[in-house]
């Protein structure tokens, strides 16, 4: 199945559908789980244990449940299961677990692409999740963005020769070889790892990692064998030991670096947060829309926030500088909006329900689409440790709250004109 058919198998005619969609060959099943006419998890039937283990050990290496594994064959979506239940005993944070998805469905996806004669079937049900649990569904754009990714992999992927061979394979060494010729550790030439697990656990490129092993396959002491899944029983429930080689990858570590405050997924109310101090009028605000209906030249601020009275109060000093609003309350699931929109800046508080403008930040900045765009960090505290973290997330800017509407008029027309400049 091309890249394309697999795109159009992936648009629900309706943003309502709930289901599964389920993709087949003669060998393996892909069963993809949608909600609300969005991808809520990826499984095929070939090795779904060992993707588990291998992203929930990259995401979340403390993850701990007291759950049987004997019991979740009681379960038919077991993923879903596991997902509501790291939600539950936050064990899951919402920015980790959308990035774990985001991984999985990755995988997936890239194995259909590499399949043909897919036979297709939907299966409208209700899946068992909780509307919290739902929130790190990917959207249309989020899953375009993956499909993207997987074209680079194809290209990639054929550019050295690597039609007909699959990550789902296992390389088995045949005879003996100088260990001089070996670029990996020998145990993971034994039959017992996919590409995928060895990939993963050497933090190195999937392609680079199946390119350097070709030569041995050439030579005929190499071959890429199918082996099967491992036993339910042998799901990851609780942490495992780590070893150098299996720690988790600088790079995901980066993004995935966080305070504790995001390690629960649990919605916490912001009592930290001095929003009631801020300046401006004596009414309650009533409900805003999320985009301001200015005209339409004006530059588009985004205000990433949770405080119906902080969004009230930006707003209102934003419109006196000439720029439209997009008010984004919830960030997991205001992404579409985002990526719909594409504001010229955005403000971005750091308390925010589910998790931190820190880890958001890290996030926007490895969508391709927001990588350049400025972000002003906004926070209740202006210490040092604040500031250098709001740079290491990848914010341009930081200001503390309340925001004095000079000021902030004369960051945000500092940093349009920066990025114009750099985008002429």
């Amino acid at each position: 199945m091309n890249l394309k058919e697999l795109s159009q198998q992936l648009e629900l005619p309706n943003k309502h559908f709930e289901g599964h969609l389920v993709l087949s060959n003669r060998d393996i099943t892909w069963t993809l789980h949608f909600v609300q006419g969005r991808l809520m998890f990826a499984v095929n039937g070939l090795h779904s244990v060992r993707r588990w283990n291998r992203t929930i050990n990259q995401y979340f290496p403390e993850f701990k449940l007291n759950i049987k594994a004997s019991q979740l064959s009681q379960h038919k979506h077991w993923q879903l299961y596991l997902l509501e239940q790291g939600f539950q005993e936050q064990q899951m944070s919402l920015v980790r677990a959308k990035l774990m998805l985001r991984e999985t469905v990755q995988e997936c996806l890239f194995e259909l692409s590499q399949s043909t004669f897919l036979e297709s079937e939907w299966q409208s049900v209700e899946l068992p999740i909780s509307r919290f649990c739902r929130t790190i569904a990917l959207s249309k754009w989020e899953v375009q963005m993956i499909v993207n990714k997987i074209k680079d992999m194809q290209r990639n992927w054929q550019k050295i020769a690597l039609t007909g061979v699959s990550p789902v394979l296992s390389p088995a060494l045949t005879k003996p070889v100088d260990p001089q010729r070996l670029k990996i550790p020998h145990h993971y030439m034994t039959g017992t790892y996919t590409l995928w697990d060895i990939s993963t656990t050497l933090n190195t490129s999937l392609i680079e990692l199946t390119d350097s092993l070709l030569p041995l396959v050439r030579d005929n002491v190499l071959e890429f064998k199918s082996i099967p899944d491992l036993p339910l029983t042998e799901i990851q429930l609780s942490p495992l030991a780590i070893t150098p080689e299996q720690s988790t990858p600088a790079a995901v570590q980066q993004t995935l670096d966080t305070p504790a405050a995001i390690a629960s997924a649990k919605p916490s109310k912001l009592s930290s947060s001095p929003v009631t101090s801020i300046k401006g009028p004596s009414e309650t605000p009533k409900p805003e829309p999320a985009l301001s209906s200015s005209d339409n030249h004006q530059p588009l601020i985004a205000c990433i926030d949770d405080s119906p009275v902080l969004a009230y109060s930006l707003k209102k000093m934003l419109a006196t500088g000439g720029y439209r609003t997009l008010i984004i309350p919830e960030p997991m699931q205001g992404f579409s909006e985002l990526i719909e929109h594409v504001p010229s800046l955005i403000l971005l508080d750091v308390m925010l329900p589910n998790a931190d403008g820190y880890s958001i930040c890290r996030f926007l900045r490895d969508t391709p689409v927001f990588k350049k765009t400025p972000i002003i960090i906004l926070t209740g505290r202006s210490k040092p440790v604040d500031r250098a973290r709001a740079s290491m997330a990848g914010a341009t800017e930081f200001i503390v709250k309340p925001p004095e509407a000079k000021e902030l008029l004369q960051m945000i027309h500092k940093h349009l004109r920066v990025n114009d400049k750099l985008s002429s």
